[in-house]
C-alpha cells in the first residue's frame, strides 16, 4: 500500500462462503505482504471463519476484526465488529439494530445492484446505515460506484471501498483509509470507531473485465450448486433434465 494511513479491506470472502475458496491463513499471510493493516473477513451468513481470522490476524502484524455478510430481507449488509452472526432473512433495519447491540457498525455493499443482492435506492433511503461500500472492485463500470457515492454524499454516510475477494490475488485491490496511527497501537474497537466516525477515504481500481465475468460466471454456477445441495432430495428429483437424479 502506498498510503500512509491505516488501510483497511473490509469486504474479503473467504471458503467459508459458498463462492470462496481460500483459507483465512491465505488471505492473512497476503494482506500482511501488500501492506495492509487489517482484513475483515465476510463471508455470507456464517462469521466462523471470519472469528478465526480475527484471532490469528496479530500473528500476521495486522489487527484482528470480524465480521459477516448478512442476507437481510432488502438486501446484503455488512456487519463489522461482530462476534456473532444477526439471523438472516429480517429487514434491513432489524438487522442494522442487531449489529449496533453488539458494538459493530453496519454498512452497505454494492447498494443498488440487484443481480448482487444490493439494497435498492428506495429501500435504503432514510435507513440509518454506518457506512456505504462506495467503491466495489467487482464492477464491470465504474456507473455503479459513482451512484453508490452520490447517495452517501447525500444523506451524509461514510464512505468505504472494499475488494469483495473471492480469491487471494484480489484482495486489496479496493481498500479503505482509516484516519488512524500506524504505529501498531490500533485496537478492532479503533477500527470500528473510525468507521463510525466517517474518518474513511476510498482508494481502489477495478479488476479486468475478463475477471469480472469469470467471476460472475462462476458465481452463478456454484449458487446453483449450493441450491441443488441445500435442496431436499425428492425436489432436486423433480428438476428436469439433471441427470442421475431419478429412482
Amino acid at each position: 500500500m502506498e498510503d500512509e494511513s491505516f488501510c483497511v479491506d473490509p469486504h474479503v470472502h473467504s471458503e467459508g462462503s459458498y463462492d470462496g475458496r481460500e483459507p483465512v491463513e491465505l488471505l492473512l499471510e497476503h494482506a500482511a505482504d501488500i501492506g495492509l493493516d487489517c482484513i475483515v473477513v465476510t463471508d455470507h451468513d456464517d462469521i466462523d471463519d471470519s472469528l478465526r481470522a480475527a484471532r490469528l490476524a496479530p500473528s500476521y502484524g495486522l489487527v484482528g476484526v470480524p465480521g459477516v455478510e448478512v442476507s437481510t430481507a432488502d438486501g446484503h449488509l455488512l456487519a463489522i465488529g461482530v462476534t456473532e452472526c444477526p439471523p438472516p432473512g429480517r429487514p434491513l433495519p432489524d438487522t442494522v439494530a442487531a449489529v449496533r447491540a453488539q458494538g459493530g457498525v453496519a454498512v452497505v455493499p454494492h447498494p443498488f445492484q440487484r443481480t448482487r443482492h444490493g439494497v435498492p435506492r428506495r429501500r435504503l433511503a432514510g435507513i440509518d446505515v454506518d457506512g456505504i461500500e462506495t467503491y466495489n472492485a467487482w464492477l464491470f463500470t465504474g456507473y455503479r460506484n459513482r451512484r453508490a457515492a452520490a447517495f452517501a454524499r447525500r444523506y451524509d454516510h461514510a464512505d468505504l471501498a472494499g475488494s469483495d475477494a473471492h480469491r487471494v490475488g484480489t484482495v486489496g485491490r479496493a481498500y479503505t483509509a482509516l484516519e488512524l496511527p500506524t504505529d501498531g497501537s490500533v485496537t478492532p474497537d479503533d477500527v470500528v470507531a473510525a468507521i463510525r466516525r466517517g474518518d474513511t477515504a476510498v482508494h481502489g481500481r477495478r479488476a479486468p473485465l475478463a475477471r469480472c465475468a469469470g467471476h460472475y460466471l462462476k458465481g452463478a454456477a456454484r449458487k446453483v450448486r449450493y441450491a441443488l445441495r441445500k435442496a431436499p432430495r425428492s425436489a432436486v428429483a423433480a428438476v428436469p433434465g439433471l441427470p442421475g437424479r431419478h429412482g
